[in-house]
């Protein structure tokens, strides 16, 4: 058989000490950046951890795993190898500079066993290191080609026949892994790197390996790709929720695209109406806010807007569901104040209990009468003749926050051409500290407001002051100008 095997390189000269020190240096500081990272990103112990963060988790000890494996190569290259002892006479021709050669591998790589399978005398020789990793005794001896097959997994044995075969027959290298059960029943996962030793004539003598134990290795690969999937079926199921949001609230806001104008009983435009919807700029997430306005059988107009806590398909249902009771009992004649008291009660017995905020206002155009109401929500802005301010509230919890409450209602008359603004909380910055500057940017828009010709183009004004890609939260605005 012809030879596979070419003459031994030349050694290359060992590196400077002083660079190879560096090296050390520069691995034992990325080690320890990288394992402060790990710190900080491990997950809480509670199984619904974020996956996020378990994958960040899982990425980090793959690399200190390395890392360390890499430390261990660098140290062993900094303090060199030993010097291969002379041959014997009589000795195998071959058999000396490759053990040796594999004992050096086995020593570098860490974790590691050399071994080699005689094929003339059937003598086997195996490192210490590779006792280890099969968790098998010194006294024992080594395990023949024969025999190791049988400390496999009967699904891996086939693979480590065809590379033994491959390589003693066809001379190709050994590269593959396979799993051994250890005597004290544990599972370990072995890479095996080795080619045959040929004689002087060609042919195969021996074969010699290097065996390393990398079970640690595969299972933080295991571990990183199941938390990537896991991380994608997240990212899946929140993009399937906020697609739902988004067709859920499509389907029960009004589809407005410029002003809405009712005309009352036939007679001329009493209401010129507008509202916008302002989604948040950090989170991909749909709230529970809502704006309405309807036109009722008494020739009134109902003015709504309100937000429920929450985010995601959870929210917006519950904001369909309470908008729909909205809608019916203001149909069915309610005052605001009443109104409010059911949709407590609605919220506090509802399957999924939850809070929110509401703010509803009938007009009455016959004597320009604004009767409202509120449930713990920002009081609406009235402006006139270019000056805003904010109405005083009545009396009002929010709603699902307490059983049976009560809530007060109170008139404001309105003059022609006045202007009412009605808002979510998210539509002004959340800290109390903000709040109160919030609303003056609000009031501060009045000769705007009073400069412009229609609602929707009050609307604009306040999309383009306040609606920032920033907005911490999503917010409704509705805006009513009274001809």
């Amino acid at each position: 058989m012809p030879s596979h095997m070419h003459a031994e390189p030349s050694p290359a000269p060992p590196p400077e000490p002083g660079a190879v020190e560096a090296l050390i240096s520069q691995a034992r500081q990325l080690r320890g950046r990288v394992d402060a990272v790990r710190r900080d990103s491990a997950p809480p112990m509670e199984e619904d951890a974020d996956p996020q963060l378990r994958w960040q988790r899982a990425l980090c000890d793959l690399a200190v795993h390395q890392l360390d494996d890499l430390g261990e190569h660098l140290g062993q290259l900094r303090d060199g190898l030993p010097e291969p002892a002379p041959a014997e006479p009589g000795d195998h021709p071959t058999r000396l500079p490759r053990q040796q050669l594999g004992a050096m591998a086995a020593h570098a790589l860490g974790r590691a066993g050399s071994a080699e399978w005689d094929l003339l005398t059937d003598a086997v020789e195996w490192s210490d290191d590779l006792y280890h990793i099969f968790g098998r005794s010194p006294e024992d001896g080594p395990l023949t080609l024969d025999e190791l097959p049988s400390w496999l997994f009967a699904e891996d044995q086939q693979t480590l026949t065809s590379m033994v075969t491959g390589s003693l027959v066809d001379g190709r290298p050994i590269d593959g892994e396979f799993r051994i059960v250890r005597p004290d029943g544990s599972v370990r996962t072995v890479h095996m790197v080795g080619e045959p030793v040929l004689d002087t004539g060609g042919a195969t003598a021996s074969l010699w390996a290097v065996l390393r134990d990398v079970s640690e290795l595969r299972r933080s690969q295991r571990t990183l790709r199941e938390t990537r999937d896991s991380l994608q079926r997240q990212r899946q199921i929140a993009q399937t929720e906020h697609r739902l949001a988004v067709e859920l609230q499509e389907a029960v806001l009004p589809p407005w695209r410029g002003s809405l104008r009712f005309p009352q009983g036939g007679g001329p435009i009493s209401v010129d109406l507008a509202a916008h919807y302002l989604p948040s700029g950090t989170s991909a997430l749909i709230g529970g806010g809502w704006y309405d306005a309807l036109p009722l059988p008494d020739g009134s107009t109902l003015l709504t807007v309100g937000d429920l806590t929450g985010h995601g398909v959870a929210a917006t249902s519950g904001m369909a569901m309470l908008l729909g009771a909205l809608r019916g009992m203001a149909l069915a004649g309610l005052e605001p104040a009443p109104l409010m008291g059911w949709l407590d009660q609605l919220l506090d017995t509802s399957a999924q209990p939850t809070l929110g905020s509401a703010l509803c206002c009938r007009y009455r155009p016959e004597d320009r009468a604004l009767v409202w109401a509120q449930a713990g929500h920002p009081a609406p802005l009235l402006f006139r003749n270019g000056t805003g301010r904010v109405l005083d509230p009545p009396e009002g919890v929010l709603l699902g926050a307490t059983c049976g409450a009560r809530y007060a209602q109170t008139t404001e008359q309105l003059a022609p051409g006045d202007l009412l603004v009605l808002h979510t909380e998210g539509l002004v910055p959340r800290h109390a500290t903000d709040v109160a500057a919030g609303t003056q940017r609000l009031l501060a828009m009045g000769p705007r407001f009073a400069d412009a010709r229609t609602a929707q183009d009050c609307v604009r004004t306040v999309v383009e002051e306040l609606g920032t890609p920033e907005r911490e939260d999503d917010a409704c605005v509705l805006i009513a100008r009274f001809p």
